[in-house]
């Protein structure tokens, strides 16, 4: 299994490579499909990582799990629901979730599995869509909750999830992963906020690959958030939330706020 990360060296210099016991191996190249060993290691601790992708697009699953559904009395959707979060919105490993300056409302984290596109995907049949999939990475769908229904007329999904360091991700790709065994924790400053099985999705990785590549165009590096389960709360200013996945790794961001 490779586990693919993205890091920046104290010189700014930023590069790619698998990270393997606290060592890092770095590639060269133009892609994760180009890519070649060029047989520098050195250990994690050196570099700072980055985000493991930059994608064009994250498109963001809503109502995606059995149990959430029913809670929330809802009937499992025929398509993926989905919205559209910027590539401004990324946020790597460690950075900061910053709380934006015009807004002093209720935050809320979603601790979710990313599926990451590893190559260009349109109208892609399910049983051909493992084939588009690079692997699997940890998601913080972060939303500036008060701002979804302020305008009565028009649900603003966009704009609510869609602000710089909206979309926390990473620290890892791991291009072997079985979801189906696995479970997103989130924890919200040491404490368990959602313990929730993959399995439990409405829709399957696959499946969503490629029903969402009917609709559009995925592109290598594009993130799907697999959408999230029961336990979605709110973030105070200097709190931390981390998303576990087994396999995967930790992915840890604290919201900062703003002063004018």
């Amino acid at each position: 299994m490779k586990r693919w990360i993205r890091f920046k060296r104290d010189s700014g210099e930023t590069g790619f490579g698998t990270l393997d016991q606290g060592q890092i191996a770095e590639y060269q190249g133009a892609s994760w499909a180009t890519a070649t060993a060029s047989g520098a290691r050195f250990p994690v601790s050196e570099v700072s990582l980055l985000s493991p992708c930059t994608p064009s697009k994250v498109v963001a699953l809503w109502n995606n799990f059995h149990e959430l559904s029913a809670k929330l009395g809802k009937a499992a959707p025929r398509h993926p629901l989905f919205l559209i979060k910027p590539a401004s919105s990324l946020a790597g490993p460690g950075d900061p979730i910053i709380r934006p300056i015009s807004y002093a409302g209720k935050i809320a984290y979603e601790g979710e599995l990313g599926i990451v596109i590893g190559k260009t995907c349109s109208n892609v049949s399910v049983e051909e869509a493992s084939n588009y999939i690079l692997g699997y990475t940890c998601v913080n769908d972060v939303t500036a909750a008060e701002l979804l229904n302020e305008d009565v007329n028009f649900p603003q999904w966009c704009r609510s999830k869609g602000f710089d360091s909206f979309s926390c991700i990473g620290p890892v790709i791991a291009d072997e992963f079985d979801w189906k065994q696995a479970r997103v924790v989130t924890r919200l400053d040491g404490v368990e906020r959602q313990n929730y099985p993959l399995s439990d999705m409405i829709f399957s990785p696959e499946q969503q690959v490629s029903l969402i590549s009917e609709d559009m165009t995925l592109l290598p590096g594009d993130v799907i958030a697999c959408g999230t389960s029961i336990g979605i709360g709110s973030i105070k200013d200097g709190a931390t939330v981390e998303v576990f996945i087994e396999g995967i790794g930790s992915l840890s961001n604290t919201l900062m706020g703003l002063t004018r």
